[in-house]
């Protein structure tokens, strides 16, 4: 058993794709703090912290769909 709390890959696609179908359905805000740049495609918007400051704030006028995203 992982006791690092991370989901094994399958489980974060599906729990990921959850949240974008949600999102969408319901016009939600959901923030995805992560070290896995990766997934970054799939957001409306990226922020990157340095030193716990907002170092930079980018709009991503495509995001692409999770199922397409690979790590």
């Amino acid at each position: 058993m992982n006791q690092h709390g991370a989901l094994d890959y399958k489980t974060g696609k599906q729990i990921l794709k959850l949240l974008e179908d949600t999102c969408r359905k319901e016009n939600m805000t959901v923030l995805i703090i992560t070290h896995n740049t990766a997934i970054a495609p799939m957001a409306d918007k990226i922020i990157h912290f340095k030193n716990g400051t907002a170092e930079s704030i980018e709009i991503n006028q495509n995001p692409m769909p999770i199922e397409n995203i690979e790590w």
